[in-house]
């Protein structure tokens, strides 16, 4: 395996062409309601097809780890960490456990929920942790536990046009969840995104740098404050990771701190509005203008604060964003394997992780 990593500079000049090439607000074409319903029909039903497409490539013993019942306590075992580091451990069938034509209909299934036209974001930012991985994998005495392979697929609850059921894929670095009922995508979150190392990497002809438009953003958002804006944002607390972690359900802060959004000026409340849809916006379903009308309709009584530096690439650098529903957050690590850092991230929501259940 070929691997390169490039480290590019990122100046004030790339920043202002990120944020106007690819952070331009979608404004969703208006459906009449009967419209809107026959999107969400055709949604389900072409997930749950593919779903059990995917399903019947695999040998009865597979599907019998792949499929579970919905339960609140297996959805809650997904991780940051390698599955050999995880504990409880996640539920669900390996890549390693699947044919090259098992894993291709996976990752169909997974495209149909994910965004798959932008680079690094979306499925494609999922491929990127995944390449970084791999990096690791090559690494002397870690392929058993670090590589593309070593990421899990679950079904808890049969897939369904109806009934409850989540579709859950993570490993290290990497936890996604879909969570269904009544044909509707009712929950997205707990959403986990993080990469090492943070450097760009070219892998088979792909350049990934899959966490880096997030960090720019947030980057972004704290170079346009001012000095008392900042000083109000800034909080005493140092961040050795994120918060809300696997394992931390429920955990948020009973008060919320740092700078209110709504005394900012417009522009720099779409901004922060802009780094909420880099997440939201990884997603591919009819309701994710909902959430981000929501998360609009809130932002005024949403914070964000920050520790540390600016720049948010030395090890403790820390940016939050908490809303009446949204939680993310950003945190620089030490690199354990590939040096000097890497970022752990975390969207939630207060009222639907889980899905609300």
């Amino acid at each position: 395996m070929n691997t390169t990593i490039n480290i590019i500079k990122t100046g004030f000049l790339s920043q202002i062409c990120f944020l106007f090439l690819h952070c331009t607000p979608k404004v969703a074409p208006k459906t009449s309601n009967n419209d809107a319903d026959v999107m969400k029909s055709v949604e389900i039903e072409t997930v749950v097809a593919l779903a059990n497409a995917f399903k019947s490539k695999l040998t009865e013993e597979q599907k019998a780890i792949l499929q579970l019942a919905w339960t609140k306590a297996d959805a809650a075992k997904w991780s940051n960490f390698p599955q050999a580091f995880s504990h409880p451990q996640r539920v669900g069938i390996s890549f390693t456990q699947l044919t090259d034509a098992q894993i291709k209909a996976a990752k169909t299934l997974l495209k149909s929920v994910l965004e798959d036209v932008t680079f690094n974001e979306g499925f494609d930012e999922t491929e990127g942790i995944r390449a970084a991985d791999s990096l690791i994998g090559s690494l002397p005495g870690k392929s058993k536990t670090f590589g593309p392979g070593n990421y899990y697929i679950a079904f808890l609850g049969e897939p369904s046009t109806t009934a409850l059921w989540e579709l859950q894929f993570g490993g290290h670095h990497l936890a996604f969840s879909n969570t269904y009922k009544e044909g509707k995508l009712i929950g997205m979150t707990p959403s986990f995104r993080g990469v090492e190392p943070m450097a760009p990497i070219d892998l088979n002809g792909r350049h990934y740098q899959p966490m880096e438009q997030e960090r720019l953003m947030f980057v972004s958002i704290l170079e346009g404050l001012t000095e008392s804006e900042l000083n109000a944002a800034k909080l005493s607390a140092t961040f050795a990771d994120i918060l809300l972690g696997p394992g931390k359900d429920n955990a948020f802060p009973s008060v919320k701190q740092g700078l209110k959004v709504g005394s900012l000026s417009k522009f720099k409340q779409n901004l922060v509005l802009k780094a909420i849809g880099l997440y939201v916006r990884d997603l591919k379903s009819s309701e994710v203008d909902k959430i981000l009308a929501r998360y609009t309709d809130e932002l005024s009584d949403t914070y964000i604060a920050f520790s540390g530096n600016k720049t948010l690439d030395k090890v403790g650098d820390y940016f939050r964003i908490d809303g009446p529903g949204v939680w993310i957050e950003y945190n620089t690590q030490p690199s354990r394997d590939i040096p000097p850092t890497h970022p752990h991230s975390i969207w939630r929501d207060h009222k639907t992780d889980y899905g609300g259940q």
